[in-house]
């Protein structure tokens, strides 16, 4: 069966189509809607084809019980406070939306609620990034079926049965589904990129697939595209400096750029086959400047039969080939020839 393509944004996604590269924000702005623009200006330097953000809203997601994963902030006494602080009003996201179509960016933001798949359709989102921890979420998956828009969902936290549900669901839908192969780990080493499974789950799920990197190094994209990705998505930090406990798994704006640069050059290549034999023909110029020709060794009289110790090899390429070496052995020479004598058809007796 051929995987059909989905479409994002004007964007076709799928095989024999280029690689739909996102840069990820996520919280890397830290509640500054400053910092969340220049991410999408940083993104669009890059030559990504969109940039994604999550939306948060904490009273709709949140309470004071959820712990933090990770304790990093140092002004924030729970991570509902941290979400609180992680909101943008509805016309700051406005503004992000506009910011990023200006700079020809595709603008997408995760949802974590009801209330932020509301807020972000007014946006006239053009495809759902649903995120690892939502994949078990019907009712969030329910909130957006009305929209109509593509699904696209990590797997980082899924089994297969977790997401042969939201496959399900999504089809029940009659949305269009991409699926990525994600490993929630921050940094993700090598062993766990899992870029075996990108074959694995196109076929199960007849549908694009992509990784979600999380290694804070390009070379599972750049393999992922070599692989047939039709999707890679990575954390983007403007610095190594910055503060945020997602800076070691993301990629730094410059090394995003060569992530995007890497990609094209290898779609390039993998859509172009070479034929060895016609490759090989406007080479001949070349192949006399670097090739080697048979030269003599040592001075010869005529009539004498050649042998090996008689013979070397000598550039350019411009006489009689080394690979004919073969034919010449034994024949008798019918003048005298010096060392360093580049060898001719013309110095033998006839046969």
């Amino acid at each position: 069966m051929t995987i059909q393509p989905i479409e994002i944004a004007g964007h076709k996604v799928g095989p024999g189509h280029p690689c739909f590269i996102i840069g990820e924000v996520a919280q890397a702005h830290d509640g500054s809607l400053g910092t969340a623009h220049a991410f999408i200006d940083a993104i669009a330097d890059a030559g990504a084809d969109a940039v994604k953000f999550q939306t948060h809203i904490a009273a709709a997601e949140s309470s004071s019980l959820e712990p933090f994963r990770v304790k990093f902030s140092k002004q924030d006494d729970t991570r509902y406070d941290y979400w609180k602080r992680m909101e943008f009003t509805p016309e700051q996201w406005a503004g992000l939306a506009e910011h990023a179509q200006q700079r020809k960016l595709v603008f997408l933001s995760s949802p974590f609620s009801e209330e932020a798949v509301e807020l972000l359709a007014r946006l006239g989102m053009p495809a759902w990034k649903i995120a690892s921890g939502e994949v078990t979420n019907p009712m969030l998956f329910e909130s957006l079926a009305v929209t109509g828009k593509p699904v696209l969902l990590s797997s980082g936290m899924s089994s297969y049965e977790d997401l042969d549900r939201a496959a399900g669901w999504v089809r029940d839908f009659k949305l269009d589904l991409a699926v990525f192969q994600c490993t929630s780990a921050y940094p993700c080493t090598p062993d766990k990129v899992g870029l075996n499974l990108l074959a694995e789950l196109e076929q199960r799920y007849q549908a694009p697939v992509g990784i979600s990197d999380h290694t804070g190094k390009m070379y599972s994209g750049l393999a992922a595209v070599t692989l047939g990705a039709s999707l890679v998505e990575v954390h983007v930090t403007l610095s190594r400096q910055m503060f945020g406990p997602d800076v070691p798994a993301s990629l730094t704006s410059q090394e995003f750029q060569q992530l995007i640069e890497g990609a094209r050059f290898i779609e390039q290549a993998l859509a172009n086959p070479v034929d060895k034999n016609k490759a090989s023909e406007p080479l001949a110029a070349m192949r006399q400047t670097f090739g080697k020709s048979l030269v003599m060794q040592r001075a010869v009289s005529a009539g004498t039969a050649l042998t090996r110790p008689d013979l070397t090899a000598r550039k350019p390429g411009t006489g009689i080939p080394t690979a004919r070496i073969a034919e010449f052995l034994g024949r008798r020479l019918q003048r005298d020839l010096a060392a360093g004598e580049f060898l001719s058809e013309n110095d033998f007796e006839a046969n």
